[in-house]
């Protein structure tokens, strides 16, 4: 009864089915959730999943699930089909998808690539794993349309039919091995995103890569890459100080890097994937670099929240994997008090070592995985452990200086003490609007 499923329920009954909805919280835990479904006249069940899971057609599975669940094992054996939300949505869209996958910047580059095309003319509706689900949007996309649609290898493993128009590799680095026993197979999960793409598809992949840049995916579709640190044949890449883009007979320069409004080399990345995109679709290149010019980014990814005392907030609560983390530590120039921690994915956090060097002022710690990450970081950086991110904020505020920056950009995922990383990332600006609030009552009444 998570975003997915309800949509899933939802489209079902649209369409004249019948659904049935099954979900292990409790009635305190699920209280909107139960009343919608009342409200739908959809049969569900609370607190287990029961043998009625054995009477239907097929099973739509929450991507939090995985396929080794002893529930799903069961369906398994008996024969019925299990599928992922966005393969069931897939059936019933009348326009052309794009889908947009990687181990970072998927929200990002999906935003901007939808905002490219609406700009451009082009009827597009951005949806998917980035919030809005695609069982929810798919009948609001017209025959001329396009879905651009964010999505996780959790939703790609059991795909059928699902085929976009142009897909989007981003890059793969180590992520989910809690859920994976091993990277090949989080990799062949990522992969599955062309398996049914056909020659008159595309396939667009990071040149700069260490995983992709060997170009060595098994598909049907044309393929075609970007990057940041080379020339290319065919593609967008940076030549000098100029995003360019190459095209059939075409040469096109797109735009000066230093007129795109969201900072860092992950984001140019990021212009680059989606202007590729767009440029495939028709989009002419003054229009994507209008786009680029105002775009001003998305919600919890490298977020500036404000300043106060001279203290920059930035609430990076999306960077839920160390990658993404390094990313960031890249795009910020001052020194950073990093409020980091959550629940840890099975992979290492040694790399922060390294981009974190000489940037990193001091690490405040939240949540299961703060034992790990002291062990790996402590002897490199000071370390506070914090009981709850309102804790964090504070101990971060009182270690900083005017001029330095503290950054949520916790390299974990937030289900230990969060719904969600949008949950982590509200919160995280809600205590700081309250410290702002708190700190400009202090200084009225000192003034009177």
């Amino acid at each position: 009864m998570a975003r997915s499923g309800m949509a899933a329920a939802r489209l079902i009954r649209q369409l004249g089915g019948t659904p049935f909805v099954s979900d292990l919280k409790s009635a305190v835990d699920l209280a909107d959730e139960i009343a919608e479904l009342r409200a739908l006249n959809i049969e569900f069940e609370i607190g287990e999943h029961s043998d009625r899971l054995l009477d239907v057609e097929f099973v739509v599975l929450s991507p939090g699930i995985p396929a080794s669940a002893p529930i799903v094992q069961k369906v398994l054996e008996k024969g019925l089909p299990v599928f992922s939300e966005i393969e069931l949505a897939s059936w019933f869209c009348r326009g052309r998808m794009i889908a947009v996958t990687g181990s970072n910047g998927k929200t990002t580059t999906t935003t901007l690539l939808g905002a490219m095309l609406n700009d451009g003319g082009v009827d597009a509706v951005v949806c998917g794993n980035i919030g809005y689900p695609f069982s929810d949007a798919v009948l609001s996309i017209p025959e001329n349309g396009f879905a651009v649609v964010e999505v996780s290898s959790f939703q790609l493993e059991l795909i059928e039919e699902f085929r976009p128009y142009i897909s989007m590799i981003l890059n793969i680095t180590p992520d989910h091995l809690d859920r994976y026993e091993d990277f090949d197979g989080y990799k062949a999960a990522k992969y599955r995103i062309c398996d049914n793409q056909v020659a008159a598809d595309y396939l667009i992949l990071n040149a700069d890569d260490a995983v992709l840049g060997s170009n060595h995916i098994r598909t049907d579709a044309h393929k075609v890459q970007f990057s940041i640190t080379r020339n290319l044949p065919a593609g967008v890449f940076q030549r000098g100080g100029t995003l360019v883009g190459v095209a059939g007979e075409h040469t096109y320069n797109i735009i000066d890097i230093d007129q795109i409004r969201i900072p860092g080399p992950h984001n140019l990345q990021n212009a680059a994937a989606a202007g590729m995109a767009a440029l495939l679709v028709g989009v002419t290149p003054e229009s994507i670099a209008g786009t680029l010019r105002s775009f001003p980014g998305v919600e919890h990814r490298m977020e500036d929240v404000g300043t106060i005392a001279g203290i920059r907030f930035i609430n990076d609560s999306k960077a839920t994997n160390v990658d993404s983390v390094c990313y960031a530590l890249r795009s910020v120039k001052t020194q950073i008090c990093l409020i980091a921690g959550g629940r840890e994915k099975g992979t290492s956090f040694e790399p922060l070592l390294q981009h974190g060097q000489d940037k990193i002022k001091e690490i405040i710690l939240i949540g299961e995985a703060r034992e790990k990450m002291f062990e790996a970081l402590g002897k490199k950086f000071p370390v506070q452990f914090a009981s709850d991110l309102e804790d964090a904020v504070r101990r971060a505020f009182q270690s900083a200086s005017p001029g330095d920056t503290v950054m949520l950009s916790p390299a974990c995922a937030s289900f230990d003490m969060f719904d969600s990383y949008e949950h982590r990332g509200k919160m995280f600006k809600r205590i700081v609007a309250s410290l702002r609030n708190n700190r400009e009552t202090l200084q009225e009444n000192a003034e009177r």
